[in-house]
């Protein structure tokens, strides 16, 4: 071999190593992103990387690969993208090559059995986490908690269910240390679970019996003081939990009856929004009689039940199958007892203080607000302002500290339904809705300049950010943009 090519091959060498070390140094902080939302559930990247505003199938388009329908939101791995998806009989999880989209690897599950959904939900609706050696937690509600390692090898399942929500289950598991967290709100018999994240057994379990519909994702929080706390939001109250032990530490009251967004921090004050139904708004609420009035009055045959029939609200009896907790297609004495406690409830974005014993609403609440609130879509927190967008496209945002309104309007260009949380980076926030535009704005509290970005398929799931790219799962790919360099 000559001088000459063994001085190319040298130089050749040092490129490798040089890229490599620089991939190794890219690929080790992108575990930011490695649940539903990102960093506990923020939306928002601590990364500096530019981020596109203007993509699509051909502009900015690092690589599309298809893949089967699912509701779950893309995670990050190192070097690899993790989601579930669902196929024929089998719940799927997918390993994506994050450098080129080629799948890595896929494992299936056949569930025993078929759970009921909403038309909106969808058997892999859960997002997927990972934890810092790359193990995989996924949960399906057709079968329960299910642990791969980074090769898509199978470390543990834990069958649960079946369940008995309504909508089908939404909430996904969250890491705590070596704890698996995981939401099972549901009709009847709502728990809290911890599961040790090397073997799958579990922890600890706790009941959550005001929790009857929804499906909230938990964030974490470090008090200064005290254990570490899992803040949970459900039916009617926001709970903060012992990690270590499952243990009610305090609450605040004044949710509605529904919640489905996960919580945002900021500093000491926590922001959570929920829409239940239009009469839960302030002024339209129904005035819901006593259950021995109600069963007086409009239990016609006497059988100590109120059936569809005899049921004495016309406007709500289209809420009966999320109100008639044990199905059996009648009200009796508990049922009525929640549907008052419902119908009692109110929608809104609620500013709450963190801390306390016990009950904490009087206490920590610091201001509300009650117009066009989301359903579905997550709060944003980010560069201190806060955002919200609801169902139908209105954004609003707040100065989080008062409440104080800043700006409130529907996104020009971009009329649409929203299922995807907002997310946020490099002074941009992006808003994904199910026709398929993503929406960029800048993040100065206002909605004046919009980019709209069609990439023509439905989205349901939230985008995420990583190394200066966004990962954007329509219902039948996965997309990778990446700014210009």
């Amino acid at each position: 071999m000559t001088i000459r090519w063994q001085r190319l091959l040298v130089w050749f060498g040092l490129i490798l190593a040089c890229g490599s070390a620089q991939w190794a140094t890219t690929v080790a902080r992108s575990i930011e992103w490695n649940r539903f939302r990102g960093p506990n559930g923020s939306g928002v990247t601590t990364e500096t990387d530019p981020l596109p505003r203007v993509f699509g199938l051909d502009t900015n388009l690092a690589w599309r690969t298809p893949v089967p329908p699912g509701y779950s939101s893309p995670v990050i791995d190192t070097d690899s993208i993790i989601i579930t998806a669902f196929e024929g009989d089998q719940l799927l999880t997918l390993s994506l090559d994050r450098a080129t989209g080629r799948e890595r690897w896929r494992t299936e599950l056949s569930p025993a059995r078929r759970e009921a959904l909403d038309s909106r939900n969808h058997p892999a609706a859960p997002s997927p986490a990972v934890d810092a050696d790359g193990n995989v937690f996924v949960f399906f509600g057709d079968f329960g908690l299910v642990s791969y390692d980074r090769n898509g090898v199978e470390r543990w399942r834990l069958p649960l269910g079946p369940f008995s929500n309504v909508y089908g289950m939404g909430a996904s598991p969250i890491l705590a240390g070596d704890l698996v967290i995981l939401s099972c709100d549901q009709q009847q018999d709502s728990y809290l679970l911890a599961v040790n994240s090397a073997t799958g057994t579990v922890q600890w379990q706790v009941a959550r019996p005001e929790a009857k519909s929804g499906h909230a994702t938990p964030i974490l929080h470090e008090p200064v003081e005290g254990p570490s706390q899992v803040l949970m939001a459900g039916s009617f109250m926001l709970i903060a939990y012992d990690v270590a032990t499952g243990e009610r530490l305090w609450w605040v009251g004044g949710l509605p009856f529904e919640m489905k967004s996960t919580p945002v921090l900021d500093g000491d004050l926590l922001f959570v929004h929920g829409f239940a139904s239009p009469f839960n708004q302030p002024g339209e609420q129904l005035d819901v009689a006593p259950w021995l009035d109600a069963q007086h009055s409009h239990d016609a045959d006497r059988d100590g039940l109120i059936s569809r029939e005899e049921f004495p609200h016309p406007q709500t009896r289209g809420y009966l199958p999320y109100l008639d907790l044990d199905g059996d297609g009648a009200m009796n004495e508990a049922d009525w007892q929640y549907y008052r406690a419902a119908m009692a409830s109110l929608n809104g974005m609620v500013a709450m203080r963190l801390g306390g014993n016990g009950e904490m609403t009087d206490e920590n609440i610091v201001w509300r607000y009650h117009r066009t609130v989301p359903q579905l879509p997550s709060p944003l927190i980010y560069r201190d302002v806060l955002y919200m967008i609801n169902d139908g496209g209105i954004a609003t945002s707040f100065r989080p500290d008062t409440g104080e309104v800043i700006a409130r309007a529907r996104l020009r260009g971009a009329v649409d339904d929203y299922y995807a949380s907002p997310i946020a980076g490099d002074g941009k926030l992006f808003f994904a809705g199910v026709s398929g535009r993503v929406i960029v704005v800048d993040a100065n509290g206002h909605f004046d300049e919009v980019t709209v970005n069609d990439l023509a398929a439905p989205i349901y799931a939230t985008p995420a950010i990583a190394d200066g790219h966004l990962y954007v799962r329509t219902l039948d790919a996965l997309w990778a943009f990446g700014a210009p360099d």
